[in-house]
């Protein structure tokens, strides 16, 4: 067995850092093989641009066999190379961790073949639709669900949670599912205060009997002209300033729910980025609040009626009165831009699928938002369609049709802009879907970015994060070197951290975090160290075969606490978290 002493610099630290667990069973799970090594995304540092393409015949079955050469991708109408290309596969089930080890490598989160997300949303979708998409999704399981395929099922009801981590078992995700129960939608009542005083006739009648009681009164007081025009007009101002609170209360509501979707969608792309391959998010709603198609770029006239044909039929004003989802994106456009940027980066397709089904009075507006969506992120929408199952169905139909290009983009930097891309098949009648382009986002270079507020982020997902691949093992006091102490070593894939060229060799910057949890949810007590040190070509090439890793000891917490770890890459904001019981 090797062991890697490297003595570290750091004066926070001031202890070892070694290349390779050491103790009884841990080097067994600490040591992945080339196969287990997570293949590279699209992070700052690679500037590979990684682009997931689903080849169908004219009958929608996969295309299989295609080689590099018979793809074209342009980026900008400027044509790339294509650097790799891959195909969805199947991850080996890695051995147990033995006990007081836990891990949130790929191989233990999600050992199969890909990825299948069902986000229910209970924020923006009517109870009654609620009910309804869930005994679809009860249908799907029990009637189309296959075993082997791998999902994980979520819920929006405020905050993200989860209803069934990753699982390839039907009878698992069915029950999960017979457990769900509709819920009233967050933030509901002031938009549906807004909406009845604004439709329901009741309202207008409301104001005419106050007119008309009101007429009586003037008159008394010796000028019944004077004194029912005044009435009127108090009333004509009552009312405005009504319907103002009114707006603003919806206003309010929605731009909550924008909200929650944004934070809910950054924690999947944190939850799913680590993990191989292309990722399918089925978010059943009854509404976006938003979508990432891009407000500032330009479009010919043609690209207008390809992407959205309802500008043929109706007016842009008419389209866009009163979509909430163009003015929310306009005021948080920064937002929306790195939250598109995240989930390319974590190769994450939406697929929205319109809970209400079949609808008769078909909202436009709402429906074309979920084919922006879906075009931008290389999904489907099913909109508008009773069996809402068979949309859910189509999701995974893709998934063994699906290839994943790599190619190096010409513009290196990394500007914020966003970028088109354009991928074509050389073959005659097939059907190409992929995302319609990036934005080239550093998140370490926004404005306000907050590596600390990162890492909280993170330690807040309801399942690991996984951008950054580690282990570790956990020992109570008794067994612990420090016997009064709880000890926490942890050992980090260094193949999924950035390294920096120096003169001294390669630096790496990473923080660790251990943080203690009472059953409530309350941080009993925290610990943090950091490493930023180059190194040589030689010591480099060993932490990447063995990993990198440092010991913390930790005072322990009377109760029944929760430990949660985390490991952020300093250079990229990127992080990784893993939660254990506390000794």
């Amino acid at each position: 067995m090797i062991t890697l002493l490297l003595r570290l610099r750091s004066p926070c630290l001031g202890l070892l850092l070694t290349g390779s667990m050491t103790l009884g069973g841990w080097s067994q799970a600490a040591q992945p093989s080339p196969a287990q090594i997570p293949p590279v995304t699209i992070r700052v540092t690679t500037h590979m641009v990684l682009v997931d393409v689903v080849v169908t015949d004219k009958q929608g079955k996969a295309l299989t066999g295609l080689r590099p050469e018979d793809f074209v991708v342009e980026e900008n109408g400027k044509m790339q190379k294509v650097a790799s290309l891959a195909t969805p596969s199947e991850n080996s089930p890695a051995a147990a961790l033995p006990a007081g080890i836990y891990s949130n490598r790929a191989q233990y989160r999600s050992p199969g073949g890909p990825i299948t997300v069902m986000l229910l949303d209970a924020i923006d979708t009517p109870f009654t639709n609620q009910a309804y998409a869930r005994t679809q999704m009860l249908r799907f399981v029990q009637e189309q669900y296959k075993p082997g395929q791998r999902m994980g099922i979520f819920t929006l009801t405020g905050s993200l949670s989860v209803l069934q981590d990753f699982t390839s078992d039907p009878q698992i995700l069915y029950t999960a599912l017979q457990r769900y129960k509709p819920q009233p939608q967050e933030f509901a009542s002031a938009g549906r205060a807004a909406t009845s005083a604004s439709a329901d006739p009741s309202a207008s009648s409301t104001v005419s009997s106050l007119d008309a009681s009101t007429a009586p009164l003037s008159g008394a007081s010796g000028d019944s002209g004077l004194g029912r025009s005044g009435a009127s007009n108090a009333i004509a101002v009552a009312q405005t300033s009504l319907k103002a609170f009114e707006s603003a209360q919806t206003a309010y509501a929605e731009d909550q729910r924008a909200v929650l979707a944004l934070n809910a969608l950054n924690s999947l792309a944190r939850i799913l980025g680590g993990l191989p391959g292309r990722k399918n998010l089925i978010w059943i709603t009854g509404n976006l609040p938003f979508s990432f198609i891009p407000e500032n770029r330009t479009m010919s006239n043609a690209e207008l009626e390809e992407n959205l044909p309802s500008f043929n039929t109706r007016r842009v004003d008419e389209h866009s009165a009163g979509n909430y989802a163009a003015t929310f994106r306009q005021s948080h456009a920064d937002e929306i831009r790195d939250t598109a940027s995240r989930l390319a980066s974590a190769q994450v397709a939406v697929y929205p699928v319109d809970a209400r089904g079949l609808s008769i009075s078909t909202d436009i507006d709402s429906q074309e938002t979920m084919r922006e969506m879906a075009r931008e992120t290389g999904g489907r929408a099913y909109v508008n369609q009773n069996e809402i199952k068979i949309g859910v169905q189509r999701a995974f139909e893709d998934d063994s049709a699906a290839y994943t290009i790599g190619y190096y983009p010409e513009i290196k930097k990394y500007d914020g802009k966003y970028r088109s891309i354009k991928v074509k098949v050389k073959r005659d009648g097939v059907d190409v879907q992929n995302r319609r382009g990036y934005y080239a986002i550093d998140p370490t270079q926004l404005k306000g970015y907050n590596p600390q507020q990162e890492v909280a982020s993170a330690l807040g997902d309801v399942v690991p994060s996984t951008l950054v691949a580690f282990s570790a093992q956990v020992k109570p006091p008794s067994a612990n070197s420090v016997k009064d102490k709880i000890g926490v070593t942890f050992l980090v894939d260094a193949n999924t951290l950035s390294a920096e060229d120096t003169s001294g060799g390669k630096r790496l910057n990473v923080a660790m975090y251990a943080t203690v949890y009472s059953p409530s949810g309350k941080m009993l007590s925290n610990r943090n160290q950091k490493v930023d040190q180059a190194f040589d070509a030689n010591t480099y090439q060993q932490i990447l075969q063995h990993g990198l890793m440092l010991h913390m000891d930790l005072d322990p917490q009377p109760g029944n606490n929760q430990l949660r770890l985390a490991v952020q890459d300093g250079r990229t904001g990127l992080v990784g978290t893993i939660d254990a019981p506390a000794p």
